[in-house]
């Protein structure tokens, strides 16, 4: 049975269950009164005999037998509780219509605030994102859930900014290499008077261009799986990471040299796979730009409850005005030259993946780097069984 809005809505309902519960009280408390009265009175209806009794005396001063006044007394009594019986009767009426009405009154006020946070969020679209709510009042829990759905939306609508800015960029990085294999392909292969030599060079240029949009798409998939998929949590051990990583991606036919400093029972809850990546986008960072000959240095330790990895090169380093940025997707440095080799240019995602696997952890990270002197990149991430709310330390732990 369909019924109407107003009998399925939620104030009907708080002010049928704030009427009956006012009602219920008062008729307790006035049917007690009732019971009360009546056992203490002992009422009783007027006899007819004692009714022509005091007809024919109602002038007389006085009654002599004592049996005659109780009656009376019972008497008036019938009479008082038979009058109290009607008056309450008659509250109760009273009583329960206008416990629907302060009752009606009260949830509307109660129910105000969820009004406006209906109102809000109805006029709220997944193209726009920036109404808040931002419920005034006193801290009670409509204030706590309103509050709860504004945070709810910060996060949404950063998330969503996030990811319009990742396509934007993505979009913008891969036009390029397209632009660069379409003309190199016309220019190859509907030109008749191209040369093997121009044929060559241009099939070099589109097998760097495809390279380039391959790791692109590489790098892509690994920030859309970090942000869809939970992460495997599991005891891992921070060294063994650590070197595994160093064994897997420090690849180079330039002459470097990786050197291990590792700690030993440095032990976390984590995904196993996802750290050992970030460890080695930082030493396949390292060994782009490290010069030649050098060593890059990946090492563990322990400050109090957060464990540490660092990657640390002796390349140009990197400027101050920059050490914030070097984690934001699509940035890219300096890729010039230096002792003679050419930079591979690359996604400008590395750091951004590494920054958001810490960040899954529970971790941080930071870079420090003075120009000329090399740069040193530290993974800070929580202990396993760690407690304490202190932050992760400031500064580099390993020099």
């Amino acid at each position: 049975m369909n019924l109407p809005e107003v009998f399925r809505s939620i104030r009907f309902r708080l002010t049928v269950i704030y009427s009956m519960v006012l009602f219920t009280v008062a008729a307790v408390t006035l049917g007690a009164i009732y019971i009360a009265v009546r056992q203490t009175t002992e009422p009783q209806p007027v006899s007819a005999q004692l009714a022509k009794v005091y007809d024919q005396n109602r002038n007389f001063q006085g009654f002599s037998n004592v049996a005659e006044i109780s009656q009376i007394e019972a008497a008036v009594n019938y009479n008082t509780l038979t009058t109290l019986r009607q008056y309450t009767i008659i509250a109760l009426a009273v009583l329960f219509v206008a416990s629907l009405a302060i009752g009606w009154i009260i949830s509307d006020r109660a129910l105000r605030p969820v009004g406006a946070i209906t109102r809000t969020t109805r006029d709220i679209q997944a193209t726009d994102l920036s109404r808040r709510i931002r419920l005034a009042g006193p801290r009670d829990e409509l204030r706590d859930l309103a509050d709860t759905i504004d945070s709810m939306l910060d996060r949404l609508d950063h998330a969503f900014q996030a990811q319009r800015q990742l396509i934007d960029d993505a979009s913008h990085e891969l036009r390029s290499p397209l632009a660069i294999i379409r003309t190199n392909l016309d220019a190859s292969l509907t030109v008749p008077e191209a040369t093997p030599e121009e044929r060559q060079r241009a099939v070099a240029v589109v097998d760097r261009a495809t390279t380039r949009m391959s790791r692109l798409v590489e790098d892509l998939l690994a920030t859309a799986r970090r942000d869809a998929e939970a992460s495997i949590d599991a005891d891992v051990d921070l060294s063994v990471v650590a070197r595994e990583a160093g064994e897997e991606s420090f690849v180079t036919d330039r002459p470097l040299r990786l050197r291990v400093e590792t700690k030993p029972d440095l032990h976390m809850i984590g995904d196993a796979d996802a750290l050992r990546r970030a460890a080695g986008n930082l030493l396949s960072n390292a060994v782009r730009l490290a010069p030649a000959p050098s060593t890059i240095t990946i090492a563990t330790g322990r400050s109090g409850s957060w464990l540490w990895l660092a990657v640390a090169d002796e390349g140009p380093g990197i400027a101050a005005d920059d050490l914030l940025r070097v984690f934001d997707r699509f940035w890219r440095g300096n890729n010039g030259e230096t002792d003679g080799v050419r930079r591979e240019r690359r996604t400008g995602l590395g750091l951004a993946i590494v920054r958001q696997i810490v960040e899954s952890h529970g971790g941080r990270v930071a870079a420090y780097s003075t120009p000329g002197n090399g740069s040193t990149f530290v993974l800070w991430l929580p202990a396993a069984g760690r407690t304490d709310e202190e932050p992760p330390p400031h500064g580099s732990p390993w020099p």
